[in-house]
């Protein structure tokens, strides 16, 4: 029953995530609102409600370890499993210009998750301001984006919401609110099976968190990425991830900590932090090198993730960096 909770959750998550994206642009779409603020807005928040949902319900449930693990989890897995996917199977072009406004946002909102984990908390004040800089950031992204169509006649880089065909408004509605409420229902069972699983098997929520449920709120970026990388639409992939991961610190770890104030767990802030950081600097110099993602560097990417993995799941090698053996805690 255990696994059979986690495995609906996870697809109740995949499937509400998609109803909720679709519904939503389809009724921003009706009401006139434009493409470019539905890709910035409701795409790139859609993708990443299973996230924020699977982070809430953790925290309400006194699990930090897999609210805050979720989150850079999410971030580690964006880079490493799905971008490295993507560019695997096709290369994945990089706008410079969209790279030099969006990458500096990444690598501040890690610097900043990781300020704070070290601090030793994300309590409401920490909270509000990382929702004030998501908002920030989107009418920044808006700006930039308005400015640079009004000089070109189009936008450099598009978005998702292009690809979702309009529909009548109530059954946008009705799409959407199903979504949710599957989304809701599908992150109460995720987590709190792999709150059980950790238990029963002695492995702590901050490895759960930073590997099942990582991987498992991720599945809407990875589907929409690998997706976009087979419909020869790879720059939608780049996006895809570099906004997730932007809207996952600022947006998921700050509307958390508005709901609840969390505890940092001392093993994700000693580690995991730091190799978030390391994996989106890491993006960056790929992305600078060449303008673009090349397969062997996806393929670098998905290595570093098994490894990454490898440490996650075996004491010999957490011993080995100075890490407590993953034991229930």
């Amino acid at each position: 029953m255990i696994y059979l909770s986690i495995l609906a959750g996870l697809a109740l998550l995949l499937a509400g995530g998609e109803f909720l994206v679709r519904g939503a642009v389809a009724v921003a779409k009706r009401l006139g609102v434009s493409p470019l603020l539905i890709g910035l807005t409701l795409v790139g928040f859609g993708t990443s409600t299973p996230e924020l949902m699977a982070s809430v319900q953790a925290a309400l449930q006194g699990s930090s370890g897999i609210a805050v693990g979720n989150v850079v989890g999410s971030n580690i897995a964006n880079i490493l499993l799905i971008l490295g996917l993507s560019a695997v199977i096709i290369p994945l072009p990089v706008d410079r210009g969209a790279l030099r406004r969006d990458g500096f946002v990444a690598v501040a909102a890690a610097l900043l998750a990781t300020a704070f984990c070290l601090i030793g908390s994300f309590d409401r004040i920490v909270g509000g301001v990382f929702v004030l800089l998501l908002a920030g950031y989107l009418y920044w992204a808006y700006r930039t984006e308005q400015v640079e169509i009004a000089a070109t006649g189009h936008a450099q880089h598009a978005d998702g919401a292009a690809t979702i065909p309009a529909t009548g408004l109530l059954p946008a509605v009705a799409m959407a609110l199903g979504g949710l409420a599957a989304i809701v229902f599908g992150a109460d069972l995720l987590v709190g099976g792999a709150i059980v699983l950790a238990e029963r098997v002695g492995v702590s929520d901050e490895v759960i968190g930073l590997t099942l449920v990582a991987v498992g709120t991720s599945l809407p970026e990875l589907v929409t990425s690998v997706m976009a990388a087979l419909r020869r639409q790879p720059e939608l992939a780049f996006g895809n991830i570099i906004g997730s991961n932007i809207y996952n610190v600022f947006g998921i770890l700050g509307v958390t900590a508005l709901v609840k104030p969390i505890p940092a767990p001392p093993q994700i802030a000693a580690f995991d932090t730091w190799v978030m950081v390391a994996v989106t600097l890491l993006l960056i110099l790929f992305a600078v090198t060449s303008s673009r993602i090349k397969r062997w560097e996806g393929l670098v990417m998905l290595a570093l993730y098994a490894a990454y993995l490898g440490v996650q799941t075996s004491p010999f090698l957490r011993g080995a960096i100075g890490l407590a053996a993953p034991a229930a805690g």
